[in-house]
């Protein structure tokens, strides 16, 4: 899975930040996460090896972009118009953005958007019924080609069925939450989800158990280097219709 940071840094705004992996991996370095910085990264995909190959090749899988921040942030305005560019001049690449600032997008967008770039996915955060009831319905309004919806970490049980049925959804993705502290995921709230997902044919994606994992009434502590295959052991994933 390739990732592409072109900037490093953020603030917390909503429960599903609690225990954000960037902010304790930097900690465990000395680094202050919520310190927003241009990446050594920033050019990535026009980067080119020395065959000027481009180093992100068509085919390597989807683009995840600014994952040690938000692409959204407010700090990253003065920069954002040139990763879309490069996103305009990589149409062979598909790029994917997760956000918890949706708020934010139609002050974002370049002006050629339109519709949304054909090559662009955005991933709207929803860790819990709140932040579902506060964010999906602007979501829904928005000029964005792929719509997906993203319930990582997941901290309980959330009803998508209104916004699954605006026929706007194309992927919903689960996973709980990893590291010191981690709150539990209950594999029923995965379940309802998986439910709804295939009562609207949306495909969905159970991505990983979290570190602490409750199944049937019993507690689970599961390593990190576990939890990914432990979901797809499950073996729940649905493709859609």
């Amino acid at each position: 899975m390739p990732i592409w940071n072109p900037w490093h840094g953020c603030h917390k705004i909503s429960a599903g930040c609690m225990h954000c992996y960037v902010y304790r991996r930097d900690a465990s370095v000395g680094r202050d996460a919520s310190a927003v910085a241009k990446t050594g990264d920033f050019d990535l995909p026009l980067r080119r090896d020395r065959h000027r190959e481009y180093k992100l090749q068509p085919g390597e899988g989807t683009v995840f972009t600014c994952m040690t921040s938000d692409f959204f942030l407010e700090e990253a305005d003065p920069w954002r118009p040139a990763c879309w560019q490069m996103m305009r001049q990589r149409p062979d690449l598909d790029f994917a953005i997760i956000t918890k600032r949706i708020h934010r997008f139609m002050d974002c967008i370049p002006p050629d958007w339109g519709e949304g770039y054909p090559n662009v996915s955005i991933y709207c955060t929803a860790e819990n019924q709140e932040m579902a009831d506060a964010r999906l319905p602007l979501y829904l309004t928005l000029p964005i080609r792929h719509k997906h919806i993203c319930h990582e970490p997941m901290l309980g049980p959330i009803n998508i069925e209104p916004y699954l049925a605006s026929g706007q959804i194309e992927y919903v993705l689960c996973g709980g939450e990893s590291g010191p502290g981690a709150r539990p995921c209950r594999y029923e709230w995965i379940l309802s989800t998986r439910e709804q997902c295939v009562r609207y044919g949306v495909r969905f994606h159970f991505k990983q158990t979290g570190a602490v994992f409750i199944k049937d009434g019993k507690v689970y502590h599961i390593p990190r280097k576990l939890q990914q295959s432990q979901a797809a052991r499950a073996g729940i994933d649905y493709a859609g219709e």
